[in-house]
């Protein structure tokens, strides 16, 4: 580990291209899919089908992650995410794109980001000290922070001066940088168990059991998933909160998105440079406390209080990297490095079935019953999920011994 800050320097810079290159194009196309259809069902589906195959094969995936060397395994999503994104250039480019085409294709690319995301996020420990993680978390969000600035304004610009098939043609690129710098980079393997006696299902199962023995982390995981079941239809709202509640523009949109990247830019910022000594559950907790509260109060605002929108979105922002951060180096400290792969494959397998049920059940609820009170309804939730939290002796007590 003696050159590890090195060998992020290097990885970092391609997931920058890579990550960029990918908001621009899914922000572009979910703006594409608004003004086209301005349908909530429509764009809570491109949603379900961005995620559904990362529920499906999420928990075979990370059992491959674990077995597979972790860089080519990343190489090759990537790759294949390109691949994807180049036909959905070419469907643009012949003017024959159809909205199921887009379903299909979302759902394919969604098939490499069910091995590269617990990919790297498993090889993180592999490469840097176990007191650098809290940190390396902190860039990791930044990077995502300056992705989801410059995102949605490039993606806006983009789609109002060039034809669609050239702004997908930028995540082709963005994946391709980034395979290229990985292949500059050593990352090692962990020690492999003997598979010859042991079945894909056999280890899916061990890693289930893996996390079921550690009870603090099991109901942390269990109450993630609680909220990113409320989160995730808010995020495909957005959009539409923007339009038909504020009667915005697409800049406005773009704005919206923006601000809310340049508030998890200065969490992560923050983060990074207090890296607190502050039990990292309470962190969680409070950070889950002020997110559904902020999603309740831009519920409640009147159709001409966009400015007011705005500001609780950056602060949306700013609380996010103080719980994603602190609950991915749990994740990473509680668990072996052999078992990493399959951990973080079956927790974002498992969160996300519930969210794509959610997110079915506002796409049919959102024209009946208004946008705002999702909002508002979806922040109470999570503000009583943070209450919870702290009732169940296990999660109050967990890392006490750190």
């Amino acid at each position: 580990m003696t050159n590890w800050k090195k060998k992020f320097i290097i990885i970092w810079t391609g997931q920058l291209f890579s990550i960029l290159s990918s908001s621009i194009a899914q922000f572009a196309l979910v703006l594409w899919i608004s003004l086209e259809t301005g349908s909530a069902e429509v764009l809570s589906y491109a949603t379900i089908a961005a995620l559904l195959p990362q529920v499906l094969i999420g928990p075979f995936a990370g059992v491959f992650v674990d077995r597979w060397n972790r860089k080519w395994t990343m190489i090759g999503a990537d790759s294949f995410v390109a691949l994807c994104s180049g036909i959905i250039a070419l469907l643009f480019y012949l003017d024959v794109i159809e909205i199921w085409q887009i379903y299909i294709l979302l759902m394919l690319r969604s098939i490499g980001g069910a091995f590269h995301t617990p990919a790297m996020k498993s090889s993180i420990p592999l490469l840097a000290p176990e007191s650098e993680l809290m940190r390396i978390a902190a860039v990791n969000q930044a990077i995502q922070s300056v992705c989801s600035i410059g995102g949605p304004a490039l993606g806006a610009i983009l789609l109002l001066s060039f034809d669609m098939s050239i702004v997908m043609m930028l995540d082709v690129a963005g994946a391709f940088i980034a395979c290229i710098s990985l292949l500059f980079v050593f990352i090692p393997n962990p020690k492999k168990e003997l598979q010859s006696a042991k079945g894909v299902v056999n280890d899916m199962y061990e890693g289930f059991k893996v996390i079921l023995k550690n009870r603090g982390i099991s109901w942390v995981m269990a109450t993630e998933v609680l909220i990113t079941f409320f989160v995730l239809p808010i995020v495909a709202l957005m959009p539409l909160m923007t339009l038909k509640n504020f009667s915005g523009t697409a800049y406005q949109v773009s704005l919206i998105e923006a601000l809310f990247g340049i508030g998890m830019l200065i969490g992560g910022i923050l983060l990074g440079i207090w890296n607190p000594k502050i039990r990292k559950i309470f962190l969680i907790v409070f950070s889950y406390f002020f997110l559904g509260l902020a999603l309740a109060l831009c519920g409640l605002l009147p159709t001409d209080g966009f400015i007011l929108f705005a500001i609780l979105t950056v602060m949306q922002g700013i609380v996010i990297p103080f719980y994603s951060g602190p609950f991915t180096t749990l994740l990473q400290t509680q668990f072996k490095p052999n078992y990493l792969g399959r951990v973080f494959a079956l927790f974002d397998s498992v969160s996300l079935f519930p969210s794509i049920i959610g997110l079915l059940i506002t796409s049919v609820m959102a024209d009946s019953l208004g946008i705002a009170n999702i909002f508002v309804y979806c922040g109470i939730a999570i503000v009583l999920t943070a209450i919870w939290m702290m009732c169940i002796p296990s999660v109050r007590n967990l890392g006490k011994e750190d």
